[in-house]
Order: structure tokens, then sequence, then C-alpha cells
């Protein structure tokens, strides 16, 4: 078991509905990262902005942003992720469209996860299918589980299964990952909503969001964040572009969840029955 855990936070400016912009620029800032990192993490829908132009700006999963993302992980020997809009064909032969995060290993294969909450104030649910199944990744014994934006302010979907006493004594996982395009007037709740999650769950929490205007010229301040299970922000940038690589501690957790037993309170309930 590796006792760190090495993640890289990408806060960025996005331009509106322009890929070769996007990756081009996340190329060349991925690049620069000269330190030892295991997994990269950027915003949610990092190649377009977050439109509802689903159809215009879909691909399929054998597109150029997977290409893209597969590419970076190789040559870089990291995990990737992040969300993109991607287009499938249902059983009826019509295409839906999924603002899908995915995980990209260095070995070119991934995991993925279909949003779960579309955002209905802004139309997402017009345009998007909503996922149903949570992913949860493992990166050198350290359980991680991905969420994307709007998901934030659901909280049993993110919520740690009560463990059994012999089968699951620390929890379902040990990191809670968001990745938004989460706008600069609802910053509070972003924040706060953070670091519940983490105390609630007793587990860290990475949350990594854009800055900038998007094309509804919505004004997007970053607060990307990094939270320890006792809700103490260990990072935080505002309104600025920055790669910030930090290092998770499990000894830390391990510690905080031998101390305080809230365990052993937990109400019992399954999201899948």
């Amino acid at each position: 078991m590796s006792n760190k855990l090495l993640i890289t936070l990408v806060q960025t400016h996005l331009v509106w509905e322009n890929k070769a912009a996007n990756l081009k620029n996340l190329q060349e800032k991925i690049k620069t990262l000269e330190e030892k990192s295991n997994i990269v993490v950027l915003p949610e829908m990092f190649s377009t902005g977050f439109t509802m132009n689903a159809a215009a700006m879909a691909e399929t999963m054998d597109g150029p942003t997977l290409a893209w993302m597969r590419q970076i992980a190789i040559e870089k020997r990291i995990i990737l992720t992040g969300s993109i809009i991607v287009k499938e064909k249902n059983n009826s032969g019509h295409e839906t469209y999924f603002n899908r995060l995915i995980w990209m290993l260095p070995n070119g294969q991934y995991g993925q996860y279909d949003k779960r909450h579309l955002f209905s104030f802004a139309n997402e649910d017009q345009y998007y299918t909503a996922g149903n199944k949570r992913l949860l990744a493992s990166v050198n014994d350290w359980k991680i589980n991905l969420q994307i934006c709007y998901d934030l302010r659901f909280p049993v979907w993110a919520r740690q299964t009560p463990p059994t006493r012999k089968e699951n004594p620390s929890g379902l996982y040990d990191v809670l990952i968001y990745v938004a395009n989460w706008p600069e007037r609802r910053r509070l709740a972003w924040i706060t909503l953070l670091q519940a999650r983490a105390i609630e769950n007793q587990c860290y929490v990475i949350g990594v969001n854009r800055i900038g205007k998007d094309g509804h010229q919505t004004s997007h301040c970053g607060d990307s964040m990094v939270i320890d299970p006792l809700g103490e922000i260990l990072y935080h940038k505002k309104d600025a572009e920055e790669i910030f690589t930090i290092a998770l501690d499990k000894k830390h957790l391990h510690g905080i969840r031998e101390k305080f037993t809230f365990w052993q309170d937990a109400d019992e309930f399954s999201l899948f029955e």
C-alpha cells in the first residue's frame, strides 16, 4: 500500500466550444508538469465548456478527445481525468448524449462515469442522459469516488456506505473528486458543500473548477480546492490559472477515522436497492 497519493489539479480558462484551442492549452500545461503525479484532474467538459450544444460538440468513444487523453496519459505516465461530451446510439437507433467523466489510465485503458444529476436550471436534462452507476476507482490501494459538478448538491449520491464491522471497516472510498464548471455567483455553495462532503464522509475531497467567462458570459472564479477528512482546507485557488500538485496522506486519513469512529452511528442504507 502506498501511503501517499499525488494529485494534480488543473484550474484553467476554457475557450467556448473550441476543442482544438482547449486541448492545445491543456497539453501545454500538462507538459510543463515536472514533478511526479499519480492523477491529473481537469474540469468538467474541459474540451468545450459547459455547453448544451451537444449535437455539434459530442464525440464517440473512439473520437479525437479520448485519443488525446490516451496519448497524454501514456506519455506522462499518469491517470488523466475530466469530463467530455459523448454520443451513443440507443436501442432505437437515436443518438443520446452524455456528460461523461473519463478515467484514463497510463496503459491506455479507461473507466467512465456518466453524470447522475443533470443541471435542470440550465436545461442540461433536456440535452443529456443521466447516468445511474457510480465509478469507484483504485490507485495504489487508494479508493476514489468520481463525480461531476451538480452531483455535489446531492449528498446521498456521495455518501459512504456504512461499513460492516468485518468487511469494510474504513468505508468505501478515501478520496472524492468533483470536476466542475461552477459559476462564481454560487461560489459559497461550492466551497461549503465541498467541505461538507469531506466531513460527513471522512475522506479527502478534491474540487477542480474552471475560470473565466463562458459563451453565456457566466463568470467562473475557480476556487479549486483540496480538503482533508476533518474539513480543513489544504489548498484553495481563486481567479487564476494554476497547476498544483498535492500529496494526500493515508496515515492521516486512517488516524482520523480511528480516532473519530462516527461510522458506528451511521444509518444503514443502500443506493442500489
